[in-house]
Protein backbone atom coordinates (compact mmCIF):
# COMPACT_ATOMS: atom_id res chain seq x y z
CA UNK A 1 0.00 0.00 0.00
CA UNK A 2 1.66 3.17 -0.99
CA UNK A 3 0.60 6.81 0.00
CA UNK A 4 -1.95 7.51 -2.03
CA UNK A 5 -3.94 5.34 0.08
CA UNK A 6 -3.92 8.90 2.14
CA UNK A 7 -4.41 11.72 0.30
CA UNK A 8 -3.61 15.07 1.06
CA UNK A 9 -7.05 16.53 0.75
CA UNK A 10 -10.38 15.24 0.28
CA UNK A 11 -13.21 16.34 -2.32
CA UNK A 12 -16.41 14.84 -2.10
CA UNK A 13 -18.64 14.71 -4.37
CA UNK A 14 -20.90 17.58 -3.83
CA UNK A 15 -18.64 19.18 -1.30
CA UNK A 16 -17.54 22.80 -1.89
CA UNK A 17 -14.34 22.83 -0.83
CA UNK A 18 -12.48 19.98 0.11
CA UNK A 19 -11.16 19.19 3.47
CA UNK A 20 -7.30 19.33 4.04
CA UNK A 21 -5.78 16.68 5.67
CA UNK A 22 -2.26 16.92 6.98
CA UNK A 23 0.95 15.96 4.34
CA UNK A 24 2.60 12.77 5.61
CA UNK A 25 5.77 11.66 3.89
CA UNK A 26 7.10 8.58 4.33
CA UNK A 27 9.60 6.71 3.34
CA UNK A 28 9.45 3.27 1.73
CA UNK A 29 12.48 0.50 2.73
CA UNK A 30 13.29 -2.46 1.58
CA UNK A 31 10.72 -4.15 4.14
CA UNK A 32 8.22 -1.82 2.90
CA UNK A 33 8.43 -3.65 -0.67
CA UNK A 34 8.46 -6.77 0.69
CA UNK A 35 5.14 -6.18 2.99
CA UNK A 36 3.33 -4.43 0.27
CA UNK A 37 3.92 -8.03 -2.23
CA UNK A 38 2.93 -9.87 0.48
CA UNK A 39 -0.38 -7.75 0.92
CA UNK A 40 -0.96 -7.77 -2.60
CA UNK A 41 -0.92 -11.50 -3.08
CA UNK A 42 -2.93 -11.69 -0.16
CA UNK A 43 -5.44 -9.04 -1.78
CA UNK A 44 -5.78 -10.61 -5.22
CA UNK A 45 -6.99 -13.79 -3.30
CA UNK A 46 -9.69 -11.98 -1.50
CA UNK A 47 -10.63 -10.33 -4.64
CA UNK A 48 -11.16 -13.13 -6.36
CA UNK A 49 -13.28 -14.80 -3.76
CA UNK A 50 -15.15 -11.69 -3.04
CA UNK A 51 -18.44 -13.23 -2.47
CA UNK A 52 -17.36 -15.41 0.18
CA UNK A 53 -16.06 -12.33 1.92
CA UNK A 54 -19.49 -10.68 1.20
CA UNK A 55 -20.91 -13.39 3.02
CA UNK A 56 -19.57 -13.12 5.65
CA UNK A 57 -19.83 -9.72 6.52
CA UNK A 58 -23.25 -9.87 5.66
CA UNK A 59 -23.56 -12.50 8.05
CA UNK A 60 -21.99 -10.15 10.45
CA UNK A 61 -23.98 -7.29 9.99
CA UNK A 62 -27.18 -9.37 10.84
CA UNK A 63 -26.02 -10.60 13.94
CA UNK A 64 -24.20 -7.85 15.44
CA UNK A 65 -25.90 -4.81 13.93
CA UNK A 66 -30.39 -4.54 14.68
CA UNK A 67 -30.30 -1.43 12.30
CA UNK A 68 -28.70 -3.72 9.34
CA UNK A 69 -30.90 -6.55 10.44
CA UNK A 70 -33.99 -4.83 9.67
CA UNK A 71 -32.67 -3.43 6.38
CA UNK A 72 -31.90 -6.82 5.42
CA UNK A 73 -34.82 -8.09 5.90
CA UNK A 74 -36.68 -5.22 3.63
CA UNK A 75 -33.83 -6.03 0.61
CA UNK A 76 -31.04 -8.51 1.07
CA UNK A 77 -30.19 -8.52 -2.27
CA UNK A 78 -30.03 -4.56 -2.42
CA UNK A 79 -28.10 -4.64 0.88
CA UNK A 80 -25.73 -7.55 -0.47
CA UNK A 81 -24.32 -5.96 -3.30
CA UNK A 82 -23.70 -2.33 -1.46
CA UNK A 83 -21.76 -4.25 1.14
CA UNK A 84 -19.90 -6.49 -2.09
CA UNK A 85 -19.15 -2.83 -3.76
CA UNK A 86 -17.45 -1.24 -0.90
CA UNK A 87 -15.65 -4.78 -0.52
CA UNK A 88 -14.59 -4.47 -3.84
CA UNK A 89 -13.53 -0.51 -4.03
CA UNK A 90 -12.05 -1.54 -0.36
CA UNK A 91 -9.99 -4.35 -1.56
CA UNK A 92 -9.11 -2.81 -4.97
CA UNK A 93 -7.46 -0.02 -3.36
CA UNK A 94 -4.90 -2.18 -1.82
CA UNK A 95 -3.76 -2.96 -4.86
CA UNK A 96 -3.45 -0.04 -6.96
CA UNK A 97 -4.75 2.81 -4.88
CA UNK A 98 -4.09 5.80 -7.20
CA UNK A 99 -6.06 4.21 -9.65
CA UNK A 100 -8.88 3.08 -7.90
CA UNK A 101 -8.95 5.83 -4.94
CA UNK A 102 -12.35 8.03 -6.77
CA UNK A 103 -13.97 5.09 -7.77
CA UNK A 104 -13.70 3.68 -3.91
CA UNK A 105 -14.87 7.27 -2.61
CA UNK A 106 -17.20 7.91 -4.87
CA UNK A 107 -18.78 4.23 -3.86
CA UNK A 108 -18.22 5.40 -0.11
CA UNK A 109 -19.98 8.54 -0.28
CA UNK A 110 -23.07 7.32 -2.20
CA UNK A 111 -23.55 4.62 0.39
CA UNK A 112 -23.61 7.05 3.36
CA UNK A 113 -26.15 9.69 1.22
CA UNK A 114 -28.17 6.46 0.34
CA UNK A 115 -28.34 5.13 3.83
CA UNK A 116 -29.64 8.90 5.08
CA UNK A 117 -32.14 8.63 2.90
CA UNK A 118 -33.37 5.14 4.05
CA UNK A 119 -32.69 6.62 7.57
CA UNK A 120 -30.22 3.94 8.84
CA UNK A 121 -28.32 5.08 11.85
CA UNK A 122 -25.33 6.78 11.32
CA UNK A 123 -23.67 4.90 14.31
CA UNK A 124 -24.56 1.73 12.33
CA UNK A 125 -23.30 2.49 9.06
CA UNK A 126 -19.72 3.65 10.72
CA UNK A 127 -19.96 0.25 12.41
CA UNK A 128 -20.70 -1.56 9.25
CA UNK A 129 -17.10 -0.07 7.40
CA UNK A 130 -15.61 -0.36 10.25
CA UNK A 131 -16.60 -4.37 11.03
CA UNK A 132 -15.63 -4.39 6.94
CA UNK A 133 -12.39 -3.15 7.19
CA UNK A 134 -11.48 -5.35 10.58
CA UNK A 135 -12.70 -8.63 8.27
CA UNK A 136 -10.72 -7.55 5.63
CA UNK A 137 -7.49 -7.10 7.50
CA UNK A 138 -8.45 -10.70 9.49
CA UNK A 139 -9.07 -12.08 5.64
CA UNK A 140 -5.15 -10.71 4.65
CA UNK A 141 -3.43 -11.94 8.10
CA UNK A 142 -5.28 -15.51 7.64
CA UNK A 143 -4.64 -15.62 3.72
CA UNK A 144 -1.06 -14.41 4.66
CA UNK A 145 -0.76 -17.14 7.10
CA UNK A 146 -1.69 -19.90 5.05
CA UNK A 147 -0.34 -19.63 2.23
CA UNK A 148 3.46 -17.68 3.17
CA UNK A 149 3.54 -17.74 7.27
CA UNK A 150 7.04 -16.68 6.84
CA UNK A 151 5.43 -13.25 5.70
CA UNK A 152 2.72 -12.61 8.67
CA UNK A 153 5.01 -10.22 10.29
CA UNK A 154 5.90 -8.16 6.96
CA UNK A 155 1.88 -7.26 7.24
CA UNK A 156 2.48 -4.87 10.14
CA UNK A 157 4.68 -2.39 8.27
CA UNK A 158 1.17 -1.72 6.16
CA UNK A 159 -1.18 -2.06 9.17
CA UNK A 160 -1.56 1.58 9.46
CA UNK A 161 -1.97 2.56 5.86
CA UNK A 162 -4.54 -0.83 5.51
CA UNK A 163 -6.81 0.94 8.89
CA UNK A 164 -5.60 5.09 7.47
CA UNK A 165 -8.19 3.94 4.70
CA UNK A 166 -10.70 2.56 6.66
CA UNK A 167 -10.82 5.78 9.07
CA UNK A 168 -10.69 8.46 5.83
CA UNK A 169 -13.85 6.34 4.46
CA UNK A 170 -15.49 6.31 7.54
CA UNK A 171 -15.19 10.11 7.86
CA UNK A 172 -15.94 10.33 4.12
CA UNK A 173 -19.10 8.19 4.98
CA UNK A 174 -19.82 10.76 8.09
CA UNK A 175 -19.63 13.73 5.59
CA UNK A 176 -21.61 12.39 2.82
CA UNK A 177 -24.58 11.03 5.42
CA UNK A 178 -24.38 14.53 7.65
CA UNK A 179 -24.57 16.54 4.52
CA UNK A 180 -27.69 14.44 2.94
CA UNK A 181 -29.24 14.62 6.34
CA UNK A 182 -28.86 18.83 6.05
CA UNK A 183 -30.30 18.46 2.84
CA UNK A 184 -33.10 16.34 3.42
CA UNK A 185 -34.35 18.70 6.54
CA UNK A 186 -34.09 21.50 4.48
CA UNK A 187 -36.23 19.67 1.88
CA UNK A 188 -38.61 18.95 4.89
CA UNK A 189 -38.91 22.05 6.31
CA UNK A 190 -39.89 23.78 2.99
CA UNK A 191 -42.42 20.97 2.47
CA UNK A 192 -43.81 21.69 5.37
CA UNK A 193 -43.80 25.75 4.80
CA UNK A 194 -45.40 25.10 1.80
CA UNK A 195 -48.34 22.47 3.12
CA UNK A 196 -48.88 24.96 6.04
CA UNK A 197 -49.37 28.20 3.90
CA UNK A 198 -50.95 26.54 1.81
CA UNK A 199 -53.83 25.91 4.60
CA UNK A 200 -53.14 29.24 5.89
CA UNK A 201 -53.73 30.91 2.61
CA UNK A 202 -56.73 28.85 1.03
CA UNK A 203 -54.96 27.19 -1.28
CA UNK A 204 -54.28 23.33 0.13
CA UNK A 205 -55.82 20.76 -2.03
CA UNK A 206 -58.57 18.23 -0.62
CA UNK A 207 -55.91 15.38 -1.57
CA UNK A 208 -53.09 17.58 0.35
CA UNK A 209 -54.99 17.17 3.76
CA UNK A 210 -54.00 13.89 5.22
CA UNK A 211 -50.02 15.12 4.13
CA UNK A 212 -50.63 18.41 5.72
CA UNK A 213 -51.89 16.51 9.10
CA UNK A 214 -48.51 14.04 9.00
CA UNK A 215 -46.48 17.01 8.07
CA UNK A 216 -47.61 18.83 10.34
CA UNK A 217 -48.30 16.04 13.25
CA UNK A 218 -52.31 17.25 13.34
CA UNK A 219 -55.45 15.79 13.29
CA UNK A 220 -56.90 16.60 9.95
CA UNK A 221 -60.12 16.01 11.51
CA UNK A 222 -59.54 18.11 14.70
CA UNK A 223 -60.69 21.64 15.99
CA UNK A 224 -58.32 24.57 15.44
CA UNK A 225 -58.16 27.95 16.07
CA UNK A 226 -55.34 30.50 14.43
CA UNK A 227 -53.31 33.10 16.72
CA UNK A 228 -52.19 35.56 14.63
CA UNK A 229 -49.25 37.34 16.54
CA UNK A 230 -47.13 40.47 15.50
CA UNK A 231 -44.56 42.70 17.74
CA UNK A 232 -41.39 41.69 16.77
CA UNK A 233 -39.04 39.56 19.07
CA UNK A 234 -41.87 39.40 21.64
CA UNK A 235 -44.22 37.43 19.11
CA UNK A 236 -41.29 34.87 20.34
CA UNK A 237 -42.31 34.87 23.60
CA UNK A 238 -46.11 34.35 22.95
CA UNK A 239 -45.20 31.54 20.78
CA UNK A 240 -43.25 30.13 23.55
CA UNK A 241 -46.23 30.88 26.64
CA UNK A 242 -48.37 28.21 24.04
CA UNK A 243 -46.20 25.79 24.00
CA UNK A 244 -46.42 23.64 27.17
CA UNK A 245 -50.00 23.97 26.62
CA UNK A 246 -50.70 23.22 23.24
CA UNK A 247 -50.12 21.51 19.93
CA UNK A 248 -49.47 24.11 17.44
CA UNK A 249 -47.86 24.50 14.29
CA UNK A 250 -46.14 27.63 13.72
CA UNK A 251 -45.66 29.75 10.38
CA UNK A 252 -43.29 32.29 10.78
CA UNK A 253 -44.60 35.21 7.91
CA UNK A 254 -42.92 38.28 7.06
CA UNK A 255 -44.44 40.80 9.62
CA UNK A 256 -46.75 38.68 11.24
CA UNK A 257 -46.99 34.84 12.41
CA UNK A 258 -49.92 32.23 12.51
CA UNK A 259 -49.90 29.44 14.64
CA UNK A 260 -52.53 26.50 13.47
CA UNK A 261 -53.61 25.53 17.56
CA UNK A 262 -55.19 22.67 17.93
CA UNK A 263 -58.06 22.89 20.43
CA UNK A 264 -59.48 19.61 22.81
CA UNK A 265 -62.33 21.42 23.70
CA UNK A 266 -63.90 24.81 24.88
CA UNK A 267 -62.00 28.38 24.26
CA UNK A 268 -57.93 28.07 23.73
CA UNK A 269 -56.29 28.95 26.87
CA UNK A 270 -54.21 32.51 25.75
CA UNK A 271 -51.43 32.80 27.96
CA UNK A 272 -51.45 36.48 29.23
CA UNK A 273 -48.96 39.35 30.51
CA UNK A 274 -46.11 37.53 28.57
CA UNK A 275 -44.83 39.74 26.05
CA UNK A 276 -45.30 43.18 26.20
CA UNK A 277 -45.69 45.26 23.08
CA UNK A 278 -46.88 41.56 21.16
CA UNK A 279 -50.09 42.54 19.66
CA UNK A 280 -52.23 38.83 19.17
CA UNK A 281 -55.34 38.14 17.70
CA UNK A 282 -57.37 34.82 18.19
CA UNK A 283 -59.87 33.60 15.85
CA UNK A 284 -63.20 31.59 16.80
CA UNK A 285 -62.99 27.91 16.37
CA UNK A 286 -63.20 25.86 12.92
CA UNK A 287 -63.38 22.32 12.18
CA UNK A 288 -60.42 20.04 9.99
CA UNK A 289 -57.51 21.41 8.75
CA UNK A 290 -59.33 22.38 6.21
CA UNK A 291 -61.19 25.20 7.70
CA UNK A 292 -58.11 26.58 8.58
CA UNK A 293 -57.92 29.94 6.27
CA UNK A 294 -61.34 31.08 6.97
CA UNK A 295 -59.61 30.70 10.79
CA UNK A 296 -56.90 32.35 9.77
CA UNK A 297 -58.73 35.66 8.22
CA UNK A 298 -60.85 35.77 11.62
CA UNK A 299 -57.30 35.70 13.42
CA UNK A 300 -56.80 38.30 10.82
CA UNK A 301 -59.64 40.52 12.15
CA UNK A 302 -58.89 40.13 15.75
CA UNK A 303 -55.26 40.87 15.34
CA UNK A 304 -56.59 44.77 13.50
CA UNK A 305 -58.56 45.09 16.23
CA UNK A 306 -55.32 44.94 18.81
CA UNK A 307 -54.36 48.32 20.26
CA UNK A 308 -50.94 49.68 18.73
CA UNK A 309 -49.87 48.99 22.33
CA UNK A 310 -50.11 45.50 22.71
CA UNK A 311 -52.78 42.91 23.45
CA UNK A 312 -54.79 40.21 23.38
CA UNK A 313 -58.28 39.70 21.35
CA UNK A 314 -60.28 37.07 20.89
CA UNK A 315 -62.71 37.27 18.09
CA UNK A 316 -65.71 35.82 19.80
CA UNK A 317 -65.49 38.60 22.14
CA UNK A 318 -65.49 41.27 19.56
CA UNK A 319 -67.74 40.46 17.08
CA UNK A 320 -69.40 43.68 16.31
CA UNK A 321 -66.55 44.70 16.09
CA UNK A 322 -65.16 41.98 13.70
CA UNK A 323 -68.17 42.49 11.41
CA UNK A 324 -67.74 46.29 10.52
CA UNK A 325 -63.74 45.02 9.62
CA UNK A 326 -65.15 42.11 7.57
CA UNK A 327 -66.87 44.99 5.23
CA UNK A 328 -65.83 47.98 5.97
CA UNK A 329 -67.74 49.28 2.82
CA UNK A 330 -71.15 48.94 4.41
CA UNK A 331 -69.47 49.98 7.94
CA UNK A 332 -68.32 53.16 6.28
CA UNK A 333 -71.95 53.55 4.80
CA UNK A 334 -73.33 52.92 8.11
CA UNK A 335 -71.61 55.45 10.24
CA UNK A 336 -72.59 57.63 7.15
CA UNK A 337 -75.83 57.01 7.58
CA UNK A 338 -76.32 57.15 11.67
CA UNK A 339 -73.45 59.58 12.26
CA UNK A 340 -73.28 62.09 8.74
CA UNK A 341 -76.29 64.57 9.88
CA UNK A 342 -74.23 65.87 13.07
CA UNK A 343 -71.58 67.09 10.36
CA UNK A 344 -74.64 69.87 10.23
CA UNK A 345 -73.03 71.11 13.48
CA UNK A 346 -69.62 72.50 14.21
CA UNK A 347 -66.93 70.80 14.75
CA UNK A 348 -66.52 71.40 18.36
CA UNK A 349 -70.40 70.19 19.18
CA UNK A 350 -70.11 67.51 17.24
CA UNK A 351 -67.18 65.64 18.59
CA UNK A 352 -69.08 66.61 22.16
CA UNK A 353 -72.12 64.67 21.02
CA UNK A 354 -70.17 61.42 19.48
CA UNK A 355 -68.10 61.27 22.63
CA UNK A 356 -70.79 61.48 25.18
CA UNK A 357 -72.78 59.19 23.26
CA UNK A 358 -70.15 56.66 23.14
CA UNK A 359 -69.09 57.25 26.83
CA UNK A 360 -72.73 56.73 27.35
CA UNK A 361 -72.78 53.27 25.78
CA UNK A 362 -69.54 52.21 27.68
CA UNK A 363 -71.19 52.72 30.68
CA UNK A 364 -73.91 50.24 29.15
CA UNK A 365 -76.61 53.23 28.94
CA UNK A 366 -75.96 54.81 32.90
CA UNK A 367 -76.12 58.43 32.27
CA UNK A 368 -74.48 58.65 36.00
CA UNK A 369 -71.70 56.90 35.64
CA UNK A 370 -70.96 58.71 32.15
CA UNK A 371 -71.38 62.33 33.62
CA UNK A 372 -68.50 60.84 36.24
CA UNK A 373 -66.37 60.45 33.06
CA UNK A 374 -66.95 63.08 31.58
CA UNK A 375 -66.79 65.49 34.94
CA UNK A 376 -70.41 66.81 33.95
CA UNK A 377 -73.55 66.85 35.09
CA UNK A 378 -76.19 63.63 34.40
CA UNK A 379 -78.67 66.50 32.68
CA UNK A 380 -75.60 67.66 31.04
CA UNK A 381 -75.17 63.96 29.42
CA UNK A 382 -79.20 63.36 29.07
CA UNK A 383 -79.65 66.72 27.36
CA UNK A 384 -76.65 65.67 24.65
CA UNK A 385 -78.04 62.27 23.77
CA UNK A 386 -81.61 64.23 23.01
CA UNK A 387 -79.88 66.64 20.79
CA UNK A 388 -78.39 63.72 19.11
CA UNK A 389 -81.83 62.21 18.43
CA UNK A 390 -83.29 65.17 17.51
CA UNK A 391 -80.62 65.96 15.00
CA UNK A 392 -80.78 62.12 13.68
CA UNK A 393 -84.34 61.69 14.31
CA UNK A 394 -83.02 58.42 15.73
CA UNK A 395 -84.59 57.38 18.79
CA UNK A 396 -82.01 55.37 21.74
CA UNK A 397 -84.63 54.06 23.49
CA UNK A 398 -85.59 51.97 20.18
CA UNK A 399 -83.33 48.72 20.38
CA UNK A 400 -82.73 48.78 16.25
CA UNK A 401 -82.01 52.17 16.38
CA UNK A 402 -79.38 51.71 19.51
CA UNK A 403 -77.56 48.67 17.69
CA UNK A 404 -77.05 50.65 14.69
CA UNK A 405 -75.62 53.13 16.63
CA UNK A 406 -73.09 51.43 18.56
CA UNK A 407 -71.73 49.77 15.26
CA UNK A 408 -71.75 52.89 13.69
CA UNK A 409 -69.54 54.20 16.27
CA UNK A 410 -67.55 51.35 16.13
CA UNK A 411 -66.90 51.98 12.57
CA UNK A 412 -65.73 55.32 12.86
CA UNK A 413 -63.47 54.70 15.69
CA UNK A 414 -61.86 51.46 13.68
CA UNK A 415 -62.12 52.72 10.03
CA UNK A 416 -60.06 55.27 8.24
CA UNK A 417 -61.59 58.60 8.19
Amino acid sequence: MQNAVRPRTVLHPGATTPTPRPRTHRVRTPVDADALRALHRAARTLLADLPRLTDRLVAALREQEPAYRAALAGDPAGTWQEVHRSLRHGVSSLLDPRAARDAARGCSWRVGAARAEQGLPLDALLHAFRLGGSLVWQGLVDETSRTAPEDVRLLVHVASDVWDFVDEHCTLVADAYRQTERQLARRRENRVRLLAAALLDGTARTADLPEAARTLDLPEGGRYVVVAVAGGPSADAVRAAFAPTTRAYWHTGAETDHGIVLVDGGDLPVPTGTAPGARVGVSSAVEGLAAVAEARGLADTALRLCPATGGTVRLTDHLPEALVLSCPELGAALAERLLGPLSHLGPADAEVLLDTLATWLACDGSAQRAARRLYCHRNTVLNRLRRYEQVTGRSLSRPSDLAEVALALTARRLLPR
